[in-house]
């Protein structure tokens, strides 16, 4: 795919507008004079490829005559989350479509078509006379969810009440959709565990933490 740099302000897609009903999600822009072609590119927040890795799989053409046509873009939503869409206008060079590379954000627009669950359990296991335990935590979400969103706090003669209250592990691998269940850690008896948001404002916007 070939990008260039817009040659002026003007060729800029402008104004994006957003609806989501029921299953249906509706986007609208305004047009760049003398622009017929723009590309779609959609992801999941906080995902999105840096323009040298897009490529022309990620992105999809869209015509200014399917845009009349439907009065816009519409797309079905077939999952939920928060998407990020960007329009991005093309021209035409030596006969091919050449995409052109807008620096603002203009042409941006984040869409939410719910909050996806991310369930989790805690199964304790300990012996009567030893001074640990063991803890195996399954964390079942319904989207696929990197590991630095998710965190477990540890502390001592109490859960934790919040993310600060406590001691602070990061988690080494992504979740899967479906049942995540991680090896048994070990801690001391009077230890105990809970699961966080790692930035609760950011991630609590996207996704929803249930317990078992």
């Amino acid at each position: 795919m070939r990008w260039l740099k817009a040659a002026s302000p003007e060729q800029d897609v402008r104004n994006i507008m957003s609806r989501v009903l029921d299953n249906e999600c509706f986007l609208t822009w305004s047009w760049p004079e003398g622009i017929q072609f723009v590309y779609i590119y959609k992801s999941r927040a906080g995902q999105e490829l840096p323009v040298e890795r897009i490529t022309e799989k990620e992105m999809k053409l869209y015509t200014r005559e399917e845009y009349k046509a439907n009065a816009g873009y519409r797309e079905i939503i077939d999952t939920i989350g928060r998407y990020v869409y960007r329009v991005y206008p093309c021209v035409r060079e030596d006969g091919k479509l050449a995409v052109l590379y807008q620096e603002n954000e203009e042409n941006m627009i984040h869409v939410s078509t719910g909050k996806a669950k991310i369930y989790y359990s805690l199964k304790q296991r300990k012996g009567f006379f030893s001074k640990y335990k063991s803890v195996q935590m399954e964390i079942r979400p319904e989207v696929p969810v990197p590991k630095q969103v998710l965190c477990y706090v540890k502390k001592e003669g109490a859960y934790p009440a919040h993310k600060e209250d406590g001691t602070v592990f990061p988690f080494a691998r992504d979740f899967e959709p479906g049942k995540n269940t991680l090896p048994e850690i070990e801690i001391n008896k009077n230890d105990y565990l809970r699961i966080f948001f790692t930035d609760g404002k950011k991630y609590g916007e996207i996704y929803e933490l249930i317990p078992e």
